[in-house]
């Protein structure tokens, strides 16, 4: 299944990534081919092979919670670069 130019541009724009018209060309091969290759997947019968959970035999090693001090809210604000009178102040990161 081909993947068109207006896949990428659409991808790309949802993704919030400019390409140049070399790289989208690039990316629209590339994401031919491994629509291709899935689709060479799917042509597999796989009804008789059973799911795979986890690739190896270990499961999760929990540990016991301990409660330890912590520092008051006044040390950590000390040496903050910018603050107000309780929280750290950041720069804006996010414009929508």
């Amino acid at each position: 299944m081909p993947v068109s130019s207006e896949d990428v541009n659409k991808i790309s724009k949802l993704a919030k990534l400019k390409f140049s018209e070399d790289e989208k060309k690039k990316l629209q091969n590339d994401m031919s081919r491994i629509i291709d290759y899935m689709d060479k997947i799917n042509e597999l019968d796989l009804s008789n092979v059973e799911p795979l959970e986890n690739i190896n035999e270990t499961e999760n090693v929990f540990r016991d919670d301990k409660k330890k001090e912590t520092i008051s809210r006044e040390e950590a604000l000390k040496n903050a670069p910018s603050k107000t009178d309780i929280f750290f102040k950041v720069p804006k990161v996010i414009k929508k």
